[in-house]
């Protein structure tokens, strides 16, 4: 029965979580703006002790591995590494639009339905991709400029099964009877299953080498002020 440490760091959401066995133990969260690498652990510790769990009984860390915010991602990144060196145990990455698209319950989703999670990416333009029910990718990745129609090749489905932070941007300026809008946060609660499934088929990266998918480069730009 593996217990798994949860971390989904992709947004402005904190989220730590617990799961044994591939289901959820304990969560906790902060949604405090660029807090990450301030709350992490603190979350972690909560998350243990409400568990009544030791950091050494985990057997694997989970950790959203992108498309999200840069910073977020690389705190969640080196913090599952240093305490998988730490203990010895194996690190897991789940596609954080994967992530979202778990969280939309399965008495939900009819065969024919899809769902699409998204995450913003600032104005129009948000991070997705698009899931069949049984959660396999049937549209890659991509940094999409939201449009009328966006979804346009997906009108055959029954229904669009919208997630995440920028889900409400769509649905808001451009409605439909075939969207429904989910969760609109991210959450490690939605990993468990996932980590689960990835633990047992041992599919786990290189700790040494790993790098999470930030999709775009980081949105860097120099001050022009005179510091000295």
């Amino acid at each position: 029965m593996p217990i798994i440490l949860q971390l989904e760091t992709s947004t402005d959401v904190c989220s730590v979580a617990i799961s044994k066995d591939g289901k959820l133990v304990n969560i906790a969260e902060s949604q405090v703006l660029n807090s990450h690498s301030e709350v992490i652990t603190l979350l972690i510790q909560s998350c243990l002790k409400e568990s009544d769990l030791l950091i050494s009984q985990i057997n694997a860390i989970a950790i959203s591995d992108g498309p999200g915010s840069y910073t977020s991602l690389r705190v969640g990144a080196a913090t599952a590494k240093g305490l998988c060196y730490g203990l010895h145990i194996p690190m897991i990455a789940i596609d954080s639009l994967q992530i979202l698209a778990a969280g939309v319950s399965q008495e939900y989703i009819a065969e024919e339905d899809v769902i699409i999670p998204m995450i913003d990416a600032r104005r129009l333009e948000v991070y997705t991709a698009v899931f069949d029910k049984r959660l396999v990718k049937i549209l890659d990745t991509q940094a999409h400029i939201l449009y009328e129609n966006s979804l346009q090749e997906f009108t055959q489905a029954s229904k669009i099964h919208l997630c995440g932070s920028g889900a409400i941007k769509f649905i808001e300026n451009y409605p439909s009877k075939k969207l429904t809008l989910h969760h609109i946060k991210t959450s490690a609660t939605y990993m468990s299953s996932l980590a689960m499934e990835k633990y047992l088929m041992n599919e786990f990266v290189d700790i040494a080498y790993y790098v999470p998918n930030y999709f775009k480069a980081p949105n860097i730009t120099k001050s022009n002020k005179n510091l000295f």
